[in-house]
């Protein structure tokens, strides 16, 4: 496994059509809560800190259930995370190099905690604070739980006030529904959302990935240089490592032969970013276990990261009049 990049951008994804949430600001929260969703064999458990996945139980192909997710057993110990387990990272996820961009003429200087750019938002970027919960409907035929969040000028040295939603619901054929929608109330600013659930379909305490298949229909990918920053190219995966249009046997999943359970991911962004959890330290998660090395795979759908100082990359920029629209959908079924 050397040989492979432990986090990799894959662009060119197929598009998915999901329905709008209704904005508004709301009033902040300051307690913190688990909420749990519920629908045949499926189950979702999230926090309103950080709008976090804690669990997702699927059954395997013997009818079995396990938690499919990375992550700790009390929403408070997400407050000490170091590894985004299951978390909504923004205002902006992936790296922003030297923690600066400038718009419309304006330098903007955030807060670097990534070296010298900035990772996932900031030091308290999305994840790291308390999302209103506007909506919860726990026994509705599609249960869904709808999370706010109000994101004040300046936070973490972005402009402007935006007001960010997240929408997590069950759906027939277990099926998980993400949706990520974000407005800007009075400036241009960036937004660039990903979900960052750490997945092994084996179960969350069943080991390392590397036995796992992935295929990924993405053509082109973004070279990083030594600080993971895009280089500003785009080229294709073809005669490289990164090429996961065939299925490959790489640290990676949608396919665990063992259990056989099978993940499928539909999103309207144009990129995911693949990390097979290749710095991933020993960090003790839910049940006692030690999550180590290779024990998981993210697959966080988004814009192209550090989209801001790259002319030549799809715009990131929301303005008033244009609103920020992410959705996922996951589908799980056994082979």
């Amino acid at each position: 496994m050397a040989k492979y990049s432990s986090s990799l951008l894959l662009l060119g994804l197929s598009l998915s059509a999901l329905l709008v949430v209704a904005f508004g600001a709301g009033d902040g929260e300051t307690k913190i809560g688990t909420y749990e969703l519920k629908k045949g064999k499926m189950s979702l458990k999230v926090t309103n800190y950080g709008a976090h996945m804690m669990s997702f139980i699927v059954p395997d192909k013997y009818g079995k259930l396990n938690d499919v997710i990375l992550g700790y057993d009390t929403a408070e110990a997400y407050k000490n995370d170091t590894n985004s387990f299951g978390a909504t990272v923004g205002r902006v996820a992936n790296r922003i190099a030297g923690a600066q961009f400038t718009l419309n003429g304006t330098l903007y200087k955030l807060i670097p905690n990534d070296g010298k750019n900035t990772l996932h938002g900031g030091p308290l970027g999305f994840s790291k604070v308390i999302w209103k919960v506007t909506d919860y409907k726990p026994n509705d035929v599609e249960p869904y739980i709808v999370f706010q969040y109000l994101s004040p000028n300046g936070e973490q040295g972005f402009p402007g006030d935006v007001v960010a939603v997240v929408k997590y619901t069950l759906l027939a054929y277990n099926q998980l529904s993400i949706k990520m929608k974000a407005r800007a109330l009075n400036k241009a600013t960036p937004v660039n959302l990903a979900n960052h659930a750490y997945w092994n379909l084996g179960g969350h305490d069943s080991g390392d990935i590397l036995s796992q298949e992935l295929e990924i229909y993405a053509s082109r990918y973004t070279p990083t240089d030594g600080e993971l920053i895009p280089t500003g190219k785009v080229v294709s995966v073809v005669g490289t490592p990164y090429d996961f249009l065939k299925s490959n046997s790489v640290a990676a999943v949608v396919h665990d032969r063992k259990s056989g359970r099978v993940m499928e991911l539909f999103t309207n962004q144009p990129a995911v970013q693949l990390y097979t959890s290749g710095s991933l330290g020993e960090t003790k998660g839910k049940g006692g276990v030690v999550y180590k090395k290779s024990g998981a795979l993210c697959l966080e759908t988004q814009g192209y990261p550090d989209a801001v100082n790259h002319p030549n990359f799809p715009s990131t920029i929301l303005t008033p009049s244009k609103p920020y629209d992410h959705q996922m959908l996951l589908r799980f079924f056994t082979s």
